[in-house]
């Protein structure tokens, strides 16, 4: 799918969010499995504490990403969870951040982060160092990669 049939950006306020997460520095190639075993984790962990998961299963990258990236995979939840060995307590921040829904695979995620940060440039805004994809749509290995939907969120000042 070409961009230019992309959802336009827009600037949204959000609240802070409790999460259940687990944190890594992963190689870029290692990103899938670093997800599938996280997020299959995760699941349990969390319900064995009660809690509920109120959201899709996203990644908080903490910095750009170069050939490692600094990121927690995780899922919205409740409340706050206790940490339960390498799935701990985080948070999506609370701030404006400007957003774009990304459809389509996950390999032309790259095009709509650029997109984005240059609507964010042009529209005068100074970017956060952090930012976050949450997987709307859940990936499975049958489905076609046209139908995933991948929100990108974007901390912005100014």
């Amino acid at each position: 799918m070409s961009t230019s049939s992309q959802p336009e950006p827009t600037l949204v306020d959000v609240e802070e969010i409790p999460t259940a997460v687990v944190r890594g520095e992963i190689a870029m190639d290692e990103l899938a499995s670093f997800f599938d075993d996280s997020f299959s984790r995760l699941a349990p962990s969390v319900a064995a504490q009660g809690v509920a998961i109120v959201g899709p299963a996203f990644a908080l990258y903490h910095g750009r990403p170069g050939p490692v990236a600094n990121l927690e995979a995780g899922f919205a939840t409740a409340a706050s969870i206790e940490p339960d060995g390498d799935v701990v307590p985080s948070r999506l921040p609370a701030g404006r951040v400007a957003r774009v829904v990304h459809e389509g695979s996950f390999d032309e995620l790259g095009a709509s982060w650029t997109r984005l940060a240059e609507w964010i440039a042009a529209a005068g805004l100074t970017p956060g160092e952090d930012f976050w994809e949450v997987y709307v749509t859940e990936p499975s290995p049958d489905m076609d990669p046209a139908d995933l939907r991948t929100e990108l969120n974007w901390p912005v000042t100014g």
